[in-house]
Formats: C-alpha cells, sequence, structure tokens
C-alpha cells in the first residue's frame, strides 16, 4: 500500500496540514468567544508550532519504522522524504522562533515555555514508550495539548477570558478525544503492525464507546447553548455540529474505507470556518 500514489485528497494529511488549519479554526473561534483579538504572529506561531509537532511525530516515527512495516501514506512520505522534511523542519523552527521572540510578549512566551515543555514531554514519550501500554492514552494527550495550544494565546493576552471560554473549550477538548478515538478504531490494525499503543488497544471495551462519544458530546453541546451567549455559544455550537459529523462518519466508514474516513475526521473539525463565513 504504502508504495501506491498518494491520491488527491491525501495531502493534506500526507503534508501535516489538517491539524494547524483545524488548531488554526478553533484559535479564531475561543478569540471570539473571549473578546480578544490576535495578530498574525500569535496564529503564524500556533499554525507553524503544531506542524511540527505532528510532522515531527511521523519523522520519528518514519525513522523507528522498517519500510516493510509501514502501513499508511503519511509515514511512507515521511520516512521517503525524510531529509526534506528535515531541512524544511529546522526552516520553520528558525521562523517560528524568530516571529515569536519578535513580535510576542513576555507573557505570550511564559505561557508559550509552559505548554512547549508539555509537548516535548509528549514527543518523547510517544516516541521512546510509545509501544508500550504501560502510559496514558496518546489521544487523552493529544486532546489536552491541542486545547491548550489553541487557547494559549487568549489566556496569555487576558487570563480572565478563561471563565468566558471554559465551557466551549472543555467541550472542544472532548470533541478532539472523541475524534482521536474513533480514529483508533479505524486504524487498529495500523496501531497493531506500527506496534503502537491506542486508546482502543489499551481499553478494548472502553474504546468500543467512542462509537457513542461523538452523540453524546453533540447532546453535552446543545445543551451548553442555553447557559452561554455571544461567542462562545457559537464555539460550542461548532464543537455540536463537528461532533454530530464525526457521529455520521463513523456510520459510513464501513463504506468510505479507513483511509477517507481518516481525511473526513480532520475536516469534520473545521466548523469555526463555516461559522465565521456566515
Amino acid at each position: 500500500m504504502e508504495r501506491s500514489p498518494i491520491r488527491w485528497w491525501q495531502w493534506p494529511t500526507v503534508l501535516s496540514l489538517d491539524a494547524p488549519l483545524v488548531a488554526l479554526a478553533w484559535q479564531e473561534a475561543f478569540g471570539r468567544a473571549a473578546g480578544v483579538r490576535l495578530g498574525a504572529a500569535p496564529r503564524f506561531v500556533l499554525g507553524a508550532s503544531v506542524w511540527l509537532s505532528y510532522a515531527g511525530d511521523r519523522w520519528f516515527e518514519g525513522w523507528r519504522l522498517p519500510r516493510e512495516a509501514i502501513r499508511t501514506q503519511r509515514h511512507y512520505a515521511y520516512q521517503r522524504w525524510r531529509w526534506a522534511v528535515f531541512v524544511l523542519g529546522w526552516a520553520v523552527i528558525g521562523a517560528d522562533l524568530f516571529a515569536a521572540g519578535r513580535f510576542l510578549s513576555p507573557r505570550d512566551l511564559r505561557f508559550g515555555y509552559w505548554l512547549l515543555a508539555a509537548v516535548l514531554a509528549y514527543l518523547a514519550a510517544r516516541f521512546f514508550f510509545g509501544h508500550r501500554g504501560a502510559q496514558p492514552p496518546k489521544e487523552l494527550g493529544i486532546a489536552l495539548l491541542f486545547g491548550g495550544g489553541c487557547s494559549l494565546f487568549i489566556l496569555s493576552a487576558d487570563p480572565a477570558s478563561l471563565g468566558r471560554i471554559a465551557v466551549p473549550l472543555g467541550l472542544f477538548m472532548a470533541l478532539c478525544f472523541a475524534n482521536c478515538a474513533l480514529i483508533s478504531l479505524w486504524e487498529e490494525h495500523i496501531d497493531r503492525d506500527h506496534g503502537q499503543v491506542s486508546f482502543h488497544r489499551q481499553f478494548p471495551a472502553v474504546g468500543r464507546l467512542g462509537r457513542v462519544m461523538p452523540w453524546a458530546l453533540a447532546g453535552a453541546a446543545a445543551a451548553a447553548l442555553a447557559p452561554t451567549g455571544g461567542g462562545a455559544r457559537t464555539a460550542a455550537a461548532c464543537v455540536g455540529a463537528s461532533a454530530l459529523l464525526l457521529g455520521v462518519l463513523d456510520r459510513w466508514e464501513p463504506r468510505l474505507g479507513w483511509q477517507r474516513a481518516r481525511v473526513l475526521a480532520d475536516l469534520a473539525l473545521l466548523t469555526p470556518w463555516i461559522a465565521a463565513l456566515l
């Protein structure tokens, strides 16, 4: 499979562009909910940092896995173009550090250092212990780090805004977990062949409840609409819409196939862009 041509709809995932687009969409949603206007630098730093996190994870996986064991286009691409990605990665790191040092405030940087330490700890755990079951589910780590990244510059600009975005932020983290839990169900055979643990592989009985999570989350988001207002209400509605899309996608996954479902699962999280257009 890894030697088959990359199809056009796989490129966003292969190039690790889907996660930064999702992060920027929700950063904007939380900014509107908090009444915080962000400049270009916080957006660039978030997008570049998320790309580096995902690209770095796949780069190290491509390094670790023998070619015959690879089962996904994204891992194969990072193994095939290892040194090109290595050079590009350092260029992005340089641009990221320059933008952060030149345009971010000291408080932005302090908040960012704590999150960077958490991301590096997560990547180290994935690389050294990702094939062992004695660790917290990687899906939980992704959800917490992703939520932290999307809200970081909003909270550093106005720490008091946490009260305004707490509900949609918590719902969003649950949405990220549901997204990753479903993917771990669809790609259980991939994780097994790659020697990686996942929520479904660690907790098979509980992991199957991942199919219920989107519907439960849609209900929780609907319940949160009444007590919230303004941008927070819009963000909660976006969580509910994305959760419904994930639930429908899970029903269609046997027909679509896990590769298409994997790509569409991240597209389902882009509802804040639709809300912004409307």
